[in-house]
């Protein structure tokens, strides 16, 4: 099995940390999925109304601006690191990465509407967890520099993927809940979502980045299966036929 994995990754880096970082990530986010499906959501969207919110709050648009405004930062910086662009494959990566999180927040301020506040626990927690994602994929690209590329190249999936999963977020995230692939499954945002970071990993060819994006698959997955949950709940005449996250699957 490892060697299928290593025909198409970068070894494991010799740093200790950047080693211990992918059980690390996929293992808390496969955590913080499980969690959702327990009732110990995240409290942002509807699940802010779940249980009182201690603590300071934050106004909506202003808490997304902060949860993705660290990890642009973090993308625009690394590319103006002649290191981190040598490496290889690493300016396409964090072009991607930039390029996904310009978006959000062009979304968070132009796009989307706010008529709540959002805890800023939860604020922190997740621009957090962004950033740390985010900061290691740079990282442990920046690692490989020097270190022949794996046998199998992955490049040409990538972007493709990306931008598939980019625009149709974009999309999914305008239309009525009632239209487009909301007649078939609870959050297909989070499926669109999972696409963008499978087309990273795919363009990477890390072991943490393809760890990154199974964990980003494991939390969504937990988070979707409770959204459906909640739906189920309040709403009488919602389809049980719709899936949470995967057309006729899940």
């Amino acid at each position: 099995m490892w060697d299928v994995v290593r025909s198409f990754t970068f070894p494991l880096p010799p740093s200790l940390l950047a080693s211990a970082m992918p059980a690390i990530t996929a293992t808390s986010h496969a955590i913080g999925g499980f969690n959702e499906t327990l009732g110990s959501h995240v409290k942002y969207s509807k699940f802010s109304e779940t249980g009182e919110q201690l603590g300071p709050k934050v106004r909506s648009k202003l808490s997304m601006v902060a949860v993705y405004s660290p990890s642009l930062a973090a993308a625009v910086a690394a590319l103006a690191l002649p290191a981190v662009r040598e490496a290889p494959g690493a300016a396409l990566v964090v072009a991607m990465l930039g390029l996904h999180f310009f978006k959000r927040l062009l979304e968070s301020l132009f796009l989307h509407r706010y008529s709540g506040t959002m805890a800023l626990e939860s604020v922190a927690t997740i621009s957090f967890c962004y950033l740390i994602n985010t900061s290691f994929i740079i990282y442990t690209q920046y690692l490989t520099l020097g270190t022949a590329p794996p046998p199998v190249d992955l490049k040409p999936p990538a972007p493709p993927s990306s931008r598939w999963g980019s625009a149709a977020t974009w999309g999914g995230r305008v239309q009525d809940p009632q239209g487009g692939l909301f007649g078939l499954v609870t959050c297909p945002h989070y499926l669109f979502e999972i696409m963008v970071f499978a087309g990273i990993a795919c363009a990477s060819q890390t072991v943490y980045s393809f760890c990154v994006m199974a964990g980003t698959a494991f939390y969504l997955m937990g988070r979707s299966w409770a959204t459906r949950k909640w739906y189920l709940s309040k709403f009488e005449d919602y389809p049980r036929e719709v899936k949470a996250l995967i057309p006729f699957i899940f």
